[in-house]
């Protein structure tokens, strides 16, 4: 697998995403997986907001979010689009003194940019990625998550299956999809690279034509780390 970020010029509010895209990529290959960050596609979108002081903010990562409670003062420990995010994936690195909220449906905006960069590539097999950065637990360093993808199984499943002893696997799954977030992510840099596209070529996935966009998530009740979650929402 071989990946390559694209270093671009910096990317307007409601600017046209295929045309960009397009330009700094002038071309694709059948197979290929194109990541996006999270950014660009909630600036084409419009998801902007300019707060005037904490308590905005505070409003405003409140309403983004399907649970929240504060953890140090200005952060906040959100579940945003059914994962965990910090202060909703809202960020004003990179905004220009706005911030930037997250796209308005991360999955339903990969299969728009698939099916429109299909047709200007004239390719069949194409996925897309949109990356957002995130944090884990008890570890320091952001890395890069899907939000949303497109063209491809986001998860690969290992359960019923051997191991090299013949050990049958019971709750084994990888996160495809995760997984080449992370590693596009890792090349496109976090700061002020200007590298919001990266090109994977030779990934290892499975190209399906719709995707199940639950297929990744895990209702409260049945997650591992459903404690931390006890707490009700602020």
């Amino acid at each position: 697998m071989r990946i390559k970020s694209v270093r671009t010029r910096i990317f307007k509010e409601r600017e046209d995403l295929i045309a960009f895209i397009t330009k700094h990529v002038p071309k694709l290959k059948d197979g290929f997986v194109l990541a996006v960050t999270s950014k660009i596609v909630a600036l084409a979108e419009g998801r902007i907001a300019v707060v005037k002081d904490k308590k905005a903010k505070e409003r405003l990562i409140r309403a983004e979010s399907e649970w929240a409670v504060e953890s140090y003062p200005n952060w906040w420990l959100t579940v945003k689009d059914g994962s965990f995010a910090i202060n909703a994936g809202i960020d004003d690195s990179n905004a220009d003194g706005k911030l930037v909220l997250l796209p308005k449906d991360s999955f339903r905006a990969a299969a728009n940019i698939r099916e429109k960069l299909r047709k200007c590539y004239g390719i069949k097999k194409l996925g897309i990625i949109i990356t957002d950065s995130r944090v884990a637990p008890l570890r320091r360093g952001v890395f890069g998550t899907a939000i949303g993808y497109a063209g491809f199984r986001g998860l690969r499943d290992y359960r019923g299956t051997p191991d090299i002893f013949g050990r049958e696997l019971e709750v084994t799954q990888v996160g495809v999809a995760d997984s080449l977030a992370a590693a596009a992510a890792l090349v496109m840099g976090e700061g002020r690279e200007r590298q919001p596209l990266a090109v994977i070529e030779d990934a290892p996935v499975e190209f399906v034509s719709r995707v199940n966009r639950k297929e990744l998530a895990i209702p409260f009740k049945d997650d591992i780390y459903r404690p931390l979650f006890s707490r009700k929402r602020r």
